[in-house]
């Protein structure tokens, strides 16, 4: 319920003599001949009117009013999250990439697999000597799921995850000056186009989601903290968004994952099942971790009418390796 807080009329004092008519603070004037019309054989309590809620008070033999207007709160809670602006380079990149940088825009997928391969191999790594870190969390792996009734695709990792901290230097922050050295290797590659194999040399790989993306949402659980956060930017936007996820059916054992919210013209291609397949296949052969993708597949069923068997054919989705 919204607080109700004291607000003076006239002067800075909230007790004020009771006069034939009253000034909102919008500028509307209360008659309060009329709202103190006799009830009970008295003066009425109090009244409400116009966002006012005003109540009667006796004070050294004077009737006074005291008025407090209700005022709407916004409640806080942490949906909203924090904001945070992108570094200045990564805004350049961003909008290099959102405007059609590449022509091959399938190279994201690439992109996004070895940033989850990266991952699941750091994890292996720390855990050599920190065994904790694997937890109960399963096995190292990645799963791409394609949603072609929402126009997205979800991209999951089982790997070391990401703190706050790590989100805010890994996605709004480039290292060593990628952007320069990308843009520099760019301009030197112009005459031959954006060469496929170049966004990836420079720790930028992660923005070339925006290629097929109008909004990427990155949700990350680090077994080094408690929380698990997310990461939320749209294409276009100069700054990101991290809040701390809260809903139960959301929450990741431990790893990242990655969803595309794909653009208009790019929802037919990249979330088709077969499509995204095909895809992995080409691109996943040097990755070490198995890669599940969410297909349709089709089973036989037998079915019994009038004693008679009778077979169909049932179609169904699952993950296939």
């Amino acid at each position: 319920m919204a607080p109700v807080l004291s607000r003076s009329l006239a002067t800075s004092a909230s007790l004020i003599s009771l006069p034939s008519s009253i000034r909102h603070p919008n500028n509307k004037v209360l008659n309060l001949k009329s709202v103190f019309l006799p009830r009970n054989n008295g003066l009425r309590n109090e009244f409400s009117c116009s966002g006012l809620k005003c109540k009667l008070e006796k004070r050294n033999n004077r009737i006074s009013v005291r008025c407090e207007a209700a005022v709407a709160e916004k409640e806080a809670t942490d949906t909203s999250g924090e904001k945070f602006e992108y570094q200045a380079e990564v805004s350049r990149l961003m909008d290099l990439i959102v405007h059609s940088l590449y022509s091959h825009k399938e190279v994201f997928l690439r992109e996004l697999v070895s940033n989850a391969s990266d991952a699941l191999d750091k994890l292996r790594f720390l855990s050599v000597t920190e065994p904790s870190l694997l937890g109960d969390a399963g096995d190292l792996e990645i799963r791409i799921r394609p949603d072609p009734d929402n126009g997205t695709i979800t991209i999951t990792d089982t790997g070391i995850g990401m703190t706050k901290e790590e989100l805010v230097d890994c996605l709004g922050t480039i290292a060593q000056s990628g952007t320069s050295k990308f843009l520099k290797a760019l301009k030197e590659n112009k005459d031959v186009g954006a060469d496929n194999g170049l966004i990836g040399q420079f720790g930028v790989g992660f923005y070339s989601a925006f290629l097929v993306a109008e909004k990427v949402v990155v949700s990350t659980k680090s077994p080094k903290s408690d929380k698990q956060h997310v990461w939320e930017s749209e294409a276009d936007s100069s700054s990101y968004v991290i809040k701390e996820e809260t809903d139960p059916e959301k929450l990741l054992r431990r790893g990242t994952q990655i969803t595309l919210y794909l653009r208009e013209d790019d929802k037919y291609e990249f979330s088709d099942p077969v499509r995204i397949q095909g895809l992995v296949k080409n691109y996943s052969q040097f990755v070490a971790f198995p890669i599940y993708t969410w297909v349709e597949k089709s089973r036989t069923v037998e079915g019994e009418k009038k004693k008679t068997k009778k077979t169909k054919t049932e179609k169904y989705w699952d993950w296939e390796l």
